[in-house]
């Protein structure tokens, strides 16, 4: 197949609002998942839209061996999804909204694979932000897992507090957090379930991303992998992380 082809009926179907396109449905290995989320991104971009980082995905054993899959995935931060904390969103015009807590890192210098480990991630990595990513589910994630890499993984925002430099032996798989919706605390977790340490899911993506000709740039945004689950996102709901030795960072729905 060609992927300059399917990239083409992918963008055709989005103008649709189809984003899950039924001609694609177990037909596409992730590689191919991969390229052609790369070759939407480039059409994007090429459109005006503004490429700011990279986030990744699946990184918890569990979750993986729930797909069958043995590495992570990675998708695309746009500027036009960048919010700040408290930023209130209007889910009439998202859909089924959802919330993970993560560490956004924020690269100090280019980072290209292959070859990079735990250590040249952390020292890549100037400062990070509490975050959240919104996530939209748009077709069916857990029966077209290749179809979701190519639409994106349900990337739709990612919300940022304050920023907070980083010593270079910053621990980031002991940073702890605590979650709650409407005030009540739903769940705490730590670092070292990305990937043992986020700084881990900072080099897979890093490697990962040099297997396509591409690198993570200096300025970019990276969204480390979730230390919980997803948690959905209704009209009136206040969410808010806390990251011990990070901060705080809190969206609201309407």
């Amino acid at each position: 197949m060609q992927i300059a082809a399917i990239v083409e009926d992918f963008w055709a179907s989005r103008e649709r609002g189809v984003y899950y396109p039924p001609q694609w449905f177990d037909r596409l290995s992730l590689d191919q998942a991969c390229q052609v989320q790369l070759g939407l991104l480039d059409k994007a971009v090429a459109g005006g839209a503004q490429q700011v980082g990279w986030k990744v995905g699946l990184t918890a054993d569990a979750i993986r061996e729930q797909f069958g899959v043995h590495e992570p995935v990675f998708g695309y931060l746009l500027a036009s999804g960048r919010l700040d904390s408290g930023a209130q969103i209007d889910l009439a015009n998202w859909q089924g909204t959802g919330f993970e807590n993560e560490l956004c890192l924020r690269l100090g210098k280019p980072l290209r694979g292959p070859g990079v480990d735990v250590a040249a991630a952390r020292a890549a990595v100037s400062s990070c932000h509490p975050a959240m990513e919104l996530v939209e589910n748009r077709g069916d994630f857990t029966a077209q897992l290749a179809v979701a890499v190519a639409d994106n993984v349900q990337q739709r925002a990612f919300v940022i507090g304050p920023e907070v430099p980083l010593p270079v032996d910053a621990d980031l798989a002991a940073v702890t957090c605590e979650v709650s919706i409407n005030g009540a605390q739903v769940a705490q977790a730590s670092g070292a379930a990305v990937m043992g340490d986020p700084y881990a899911s900072l080099a897979w993506l890093a490697n990962k991303l040099a297997e396509y000709g591409r690198g993570l740039e200096t300025g970019q945004y990276v969204m480390s992998g979730s230390f919980t689950r997803q948690f959905p996102l209704k009209p009136g709901d206040e969410a808010q992380t806390r990251f011990n030795g990070i901060g705080p960072v809190a969206v609201k729905a309407r």
